[in-house]
């Protein structure tokens, strides 16, 4: 019988892992992570802010910023009440519809923000490659198609292996793997035949995660083919700088996931605070790392947020 017939559900609570044998220390890491989330929240919304209220900056590499900042912004909201929750003594216990709702934003926000980093490396590459005609390419209504495209791709395309969970029967222990519920670590409690889960859940890794950072990598190597090909040295330097801010966000979503990756693959033996651990890095070192890098490398962004502290100082 498929697995979404299964006759047997499971509406129980699922207890979420927090720091093992660190339990002491919780007060004490409630700080740090306070802190972190608060950065989180702050320094996408100033991002969004400045974006919105400075016209010069209504352009498509902004626009493209502007739905990173927002992704990153939902994430923080989507975890910051269980992992903190768990650090401040308030709860671990998380329903099964409460663990599957948080499970579809987790997942879709990660699909979300991949799909928004290959729209970031086209807009590079067309600002470079083609650049007289980029404002031609990258019109509002097609950059409101792109958003709307990556929307539908992040969250249509996993509603299906997302409800079947709902109707899987969790017979094993219900304590999950990290602070926050996943798709994975869901079906690892699961007694149902959870085939079509995992095969689904592996090609829709292989056609957004997977296929964005090989797109993201042609990008850059069609990108660099144009650079070199410039004979100013200094031109070939301030084509590359407009890069450096993407180029780095793109390996701080990916190195994170790889890192995961390998740890639930081959860390079996590792200590269960090494997956926690390294499941935070996932969900938060992303979101409060974007903003940072994007004020201290895009000169319109810096100078704009100077320019409001140095009014607030007079």
């Amino acid at each position: 019988m498929p697995a979404f017939l299964a006759p047997h559900s499971n509406s129980s609570a699922f207890l979420l892992t927090g720091f093992p044998g660190l339990e002491q220390e919780y007060p004490w890491l409630s700080i740090p992570f306070s802190c972190i989330y608060a950065m989180v929240l702050s320094g996408n919304c100033l991002v969004l802010r400045v974006i919105h209220t400075e016209p010069s900056l209504h352009e498509p590499m902004f626009y493209f910023l502007a739905m990173l900042a927002l992704t990153d912004l939902c994430m923080g909201l989507s975890t910051v009440h269980t992992v903190l929750g768990i650090l401040w003594g308030l709860s671990q216990e998380i329903s099964l519809d409460a663990c599957i709702a948080q499970t579809f934003f987790v997942h879709g926000l990660s699909g979300m923000e991949s799909g928004v980093l290959l729209a970031m490396a086209f807009d590079r590459f067309t600002a470079i490659c083609n650049p007289l005609r980029y404002m031609s390419i990258l019109t509002s209504a097609r950059i409101i198609k792109i958003g709307l495209g990556i929307l539908v791709r992040s969250f249509i395309l996993i509603i299906p292996p997302i409800v079947c969970l709902k109707f899987f029967h969790y017979c094993h222990s219900h304590i999950l793997s990290h602070s926050f519920c996943l798709h994975q670590d869901l079906l690892r409690l699961a007694c149902s035949d959870i085939r079509f889960n995992s095969f689904y859940a592996l090609a829709l890794v292989i056609c957004t995660l997977l296929s964005d950072s090989v797109l993201i990598l042609i990008s850059y190597i069609l990108i660099l083919h144009s650079v070199l090909a410039i004979a100013s040295r200094e031109e070939r330097i301030k084509s590359l700088q407009t890069c450096v801010s993407h180029i780095c966000a793109v390996l701080v979503f990916y190195i994170p996931i790889i890192g995961l990756t390998m740890v639930h693959r081959f860390g079996k033996h590792l200590s269960p605070v090494v997956h926690v651990l390294m499941g935070n890095i996932y969900i938060i070192f992303p979101p409060l790392m974007n903003p940072i890098i994007y004020t201290v490398k895009t000169q319109q962004i810096r100078s704009r947020i100077q320019k409001w502290f140095s009014m607030k100082r007079k």
